[in-house]
């Protein structure tokens, strides 16, 4: 809708619906959130962002990579792993392709100390996990510093039903 404010009170505006025509564009891309801010250079975004997931890892994986090493050097060294036993080019192949994968059979959780990626729980500690799994090393205890983002909880409770989001403050 929109809506147009004046001083003048012979000239009114009627509501406007919104317009469907045209062209429409895909904008951003965060199936995992926090990969694609830190992973994608900013002259790539806009490329990245358009790029069907499917096509993503080959066009993205080496700059990831090379992202990971800078953040994390201990990937650098030929076998080094995270804690899901991925090394450096496995594991930026998974966070390359920016879809959130769904457990259809088993449980959904981004980490839960044992299930990883099978989805996604509101109140799962998305960054965290990401910290530990880019600066965590292969039992989570390297980098202890970079490896939590100190936020335990939500600052709301969530809503036992639909649409389960807290309202905003």
């Amino acid at each position: 809708m929109a809506f147009n404010c004046s001083n003048d009170d012979d000239n009114t505006m009627q509501p406007m619906g919104p317009d469907f025509t045209g062209t429409y564009t895909q904008e951003d891309q965060m199936g995992r959130p926090a990969v694609n801010t830190v992973f994608v250079a900013s002259e790539d975004k806009d490329m990245f962002n358009v790029t069907v997931p499917t096509a993503q890892n080959a066009a993205f994986q080496s700059k990831f990579e090379a992202n990971l090493i800078a953040l994390s050097p201990a990937y650098a060294n030929t076998g080094d792993e995270n804690a899901l036993g991925l090394d450096a080019a496995t594991f930026t192949g998974l966070l390359a392709t920016d879809v959130l994968n769904v457990s259809l059979d088993g449980t959904t959780t981004f980490y839960d100390g044992t299930n990883v990626l099978t989805g996604r729980a509101l109140a799962d500690d998305v960054i965290t996990v990401e910290l530990l799994l880019i600066f965590g090393g292969e039992d989570f205890s390297e980098n202890p510093g970079l490896s939590n983002d100190n936020v335990d909880a939500n600052d709301k409770a969530f809503l036992s039903s639909f649409p389960y989001l807290a309202s905003p403050w």
